[in-house]
């Protein structure tokens, strides 16, 4: 089994389990996602913060230029203490409370991005209290599919997320009439981990739909957010570690009509791959049918098997014994604390380390302390 290179020495005093971060593979792809836009100045890409908050992550993102898209009042307080420039920061959510909106207002973030007639019409409110006009995005129900799991997927008419593209009109009426907003564009987010470039195609469609009908009704935008939603390989993270950010954005510069700016949200495809769960093997058990490996690490660390079904890569760094099966599963009392079944490993031993791969996506944001375990340390090298 091909396996990612680790410096097992420096983990043998740590306790397990740890999230590890190689930097140098998070700034490649930074890199990379700043070269697919070099030839478009006003393009901006905004990180998802709800991927992965941890503030040495979040430094090395700031640093770099990039904005920050966040969904909550305390993301926009963690990527302010970062160092993201406030108006870089877009604030998205269907639910803001009002401390939250205030604390965008204070701290004069480049953007709210609401979500219904009523989040508008509090946030002109507060706006005009403080006396100041809130710049605003209205974010769109598309109705546009995604092919990914139906937890992830926001576009839909179904979804709770936006104002649908049919009442767009009557919305962007209000936002333009209430006088605590200053009213500036769109903003799109159809869902997550998608590989399927056509799904951004019928986005754009969508899109170019939309701002034609507002155009003929003389509305012109200053610009148009789409979201992010970019998959990444979970399957070979040590041949393709960085996303395909070429086809993604090429999609845009094909597809997409408009000739203002455009804001990018993405998230997983530039943290997941650099992140990896750390565990060491507690016990080898040997069922009726099948062998368990039981590792120190659980949906406590890493919940997306258990709300998702998702599927991450497992080495055991330890061993070059032969390859065996094991159901690979955690401590924690639930049924659905298990992060693999029938995995293929080099046989294991009781404090061998097993690597859950290209977790630095919804790994440590999503940990909990659940059955009171600890949360999760990290290293960054």
């Amino acid at each position: 089994m091909i396996k990612g290179n680790y410096p097992l020495g420096l983990f043998k005093d740590r306790r397990t389990p740890f999230y590890f971060y190689d930097t140098t593979l998070l700034q490649q792809t930074i890199e990379e996602v700043k070269r697919q836009i070099a030839d478009r100045p006003s393009w901006q890409v905004h990180y998802a913060v709800k991927a992965n908050a941890n503030p040495d992550i979040l430094r090395i993102i700031a640093d770099a230029g990039l904005g920050a898209d966040c969904v909550s009042g305390g993301e926009v307080s963690a990527a302010l203490a970062a160092g993201f420039r406030p108006e870089s920061i877009v604030f998205a959510g269907v639910g803001k409370r009002d401390d939250e909106i205030q604390l965008g207002l204070d701290a004069g973030i480049g953007r709210f991005n609401v979500e219904s007639t009523a989040e508008m019409m509090v946030i002109s409110e507060l706006a005009l209290a403080a006396g100041r006009r809130a710049p605003v995005s209205i974010r769109v129900n598309p109705d546009v599919g995604a092919h990914t799991h139906a937890n992830i997927t926001t576009g839909l008419a179904e979804n709770k997320f936006g104002i649908h593209h049919s009442v767009l009109p009557e919305a962007i009426a209000l936002a333009q009439r209430l006088p605590g907003l200053d009213f500036r564009g769109l903003h799109f987010h159809i869902g997550s981990q998608i590989l399927d470039m056509s799904d951004f195609v019928s986005l754009c469609n969508r899109i170019n739909e939309c701002t034609e009908k507002l155009e003929l009704m003389g509305i012109r935008l200053q610009d148009i957010n789409v979201g992010g939603g970019l998959g990444i390989d979970y399957e070979h993270p040590n041949h393709l570690p960085v996303a395909d950010f070429r086809s993604y954005f090429d999609v845009f510069k094909r597809h997409l009509d408009c000739k203002c700016p455009v804001h990018f949200e993405p998230g997983r495809s530039i943290v997941a791959p650099c992140g990896t769960l750390i565990s060491r093997v507690l016990y080898v058990k040997d069922g009726l049918h099948k062998q368990f490996a039981i590792l120190d690490a659980s949906m406590t660390e890493l919940l997306r098997p258990a709300l998702y079904h998702a599927w991450h890569r497992i080495e055991n760094l330890s061993s070059d014994g032969p390859e065996e099966k094991y159901d690979v599963v955690g401590p924690v009392c639930e049924s659905s604390d298990v992060f693999g079944k029938g995995v293929v490993l080099n046989r294991c031993s009781r404090g061998d380390f097993i690597a859950l791969r290209s977790a630095g996506a919804y790994g440590e944001s999503m940990a909990s302390r659940y059955n009171c375990r600890p949360l999760p340390e990290s290293l960054l090298l």
